[in-house]
C-alpha cells in the first residue's frame, strides 16, 4: 500500500508540476516577444484545463497525507473526475479539429504544444484509473461537469463578439457561420456527454483506496 501511494503521489506531483511549467513557459515566452495578451491567453479551453487539472492533481496527491471525511472524499473524486474530462476533451477536439494546424500558431513553444495536448490528456486518464474514486461518483452529481464546457463556449462566443478574437477556429462564426458553430458545438457536447457517462461508469469503479479516511 504504502509503495502504491508514494507512487500515486510522485505521479500526480511530476505531472501537475509538468502541466504547470508549461503554461508557465507559454506565459514567459510570449511576454518576452511582447505577444502576450492576458485575456486572451486565460480564454483558451487548453490552459484552463490544464491549470485546473494541475492543481487537482496537486491537491489529490497531498490528499494522501491528510484524513478526509467521506464529503471530502466524494468532492475531490468528483473535483478529479471534472479534471480528467476537461483533459480528455481537450486531448480529443485537439486531435480531431486541430492536429493539421502548425503548432506554431497555437502553442509558443512546439514541446508545450505535445505537453497540454497529448501528455497531459493520458496522464490525467491514468491517474483516473490508477487511482479510482473513493466511492462511484452519482450521474447526477457528473452531470455537472458539463457546466463548465457550456459556459465556456457561450463565454467565448460573447467575448469574441466583443473583442473580435476567437480562440478556436471552429468557434469563430466568421469561418463557417453560426450554424457551423453550432453543428460543432453539439458533435463536442455529445462528445464530452459520452466521456462522463464512461469515467463514472466502466471507468469510475472504486477500489481499495490508499487515502487516510476518518
Amino acid at each position: 500500500m504504502i509503495k502504491n501511494r508514494n507512487f500515486l503521489v510522485g505521479y500526480k506531483i511530476v505531472f501537475g508540476l509538468l502541466a504547470l511549467s508549461s503554461v508557465a513557459l507559454e506565459m514567459a515566452t510570449l511576454i518576452g516577444r511582447g505577444q502576450f495578451e492576458a485575456g486572451n491567453f486565460f480564454s483558451y479551453f487548453t490552459i484552463e484545463s490544464n491549470l485546473i487539472a494541475a492543481t487537482v492533481l496537486l491537491t489529490s496527491a497531498a490528499a494522501f497525507y491528510q484524513k478526509f471525511d467521506a464529503k471530502q472524499l466524494a468532492t475531490l473524486d468528483s473535483l478529479r473526475g471534472a479534471a480528467t474530462l476537461y483533459m480528455v476533451t481537450t486531448g480529443i477536439v485537439f486531435s480531431v479539429l486541430l492536429a493539421g494546424y502548425d503548432a506554431r500558431t497555437l502553442t509558443a513553444v512546439p514541446w508545450d504544444n505535445v505537453v497540454l495536448h497529448y501528455i497531459m490528456p493520458v496522464a490525467l486518464l491514468v491517474d483516473w484509473l490508477f487511482d479510482t474514486p473513493h466511492k462511484r461518483v452519482p450521474m447526477r452529481r457528473a452531470g455537472l461537469w458539463l457546466l463548465f464546457p457550456l459556459v465556456y463556449v457561450a463565454y467565448s462566443l460573447i467575448r469574441g463578439s466583443v473583442v473580435g478574437w476567437y480562440p478556436y477556429p471552429f468557434l469563430n462564426p466568421m469561418n463557417n457561420g453560426y450554424g457551423g458553430v453550432v453543428i460543432v458545438s453539439l458533435g463536442i457536447a455529445a462528445t464530452v456527454a459520452f466521456m462522463t457517462w464512461v469515467l463514472v461508469g466502466p471507468l469510475g469503479q472504486p477500489r481499495k483506496k490508499a487515502y487516510h479516511s476518518q
